[in-house]
């Protein structure tokens, strides 16, 4: 791969039914090893409970405050500088608690691909 500088346009930013607005930022076939996306959950929201099946995600918090449930662990706060690690097959969601919008980056390794991405709650 060839070094290069990628913008995504804010105006691709769109409504993903897990409960959450997703910009990608980088999810490109040429680097499977990581993409990027950039998730907000608006103030008051929850995402459905998911997993990822081969793919372990971070969430990097950038805005707001926020409780974040993986796996069995007890809910636990974040914000702004937190990272939490999701490995693959651990199930997921996050509360919005704070006052604004919650956003943070998703990363991805290897990088997301919509066949990897479960709903566990239909």
């Amino acid at each position: 791969m060839n070094a290069r500088i990628h913008r995504t346009p804010e105006a691709e930013e769109f409504f993903f039914k897990e409960g959450c607005h997703i910009l990608e930022l980088w999810n490109d076939c040429a680097d499977r090893e990581v993409s990027i996306a950039r998730a907000r959950v608006p103030k008051g929201g929850l995402t459905r409970w998911h997993r990822l099946v081969g793919t372990t995600e971070r969430y990097l918090i950038l805005e707001g405050e926020g409780s974040v449930q993986v796996g069995e662990l007890p809910p636990a706060k974040v914000e702004r500088g937190s990272v939490v690690v999701i490995p693959p097959g651990n199930r997921q969601r996050i509360r919005n608690t704070g006052q604004r919008d919650l956003v943070f980056l998703a990363v991805c390794s290897p990088r997301f691909r919509p066949e990897a991405y479960q709903d566990l709650e239909t």
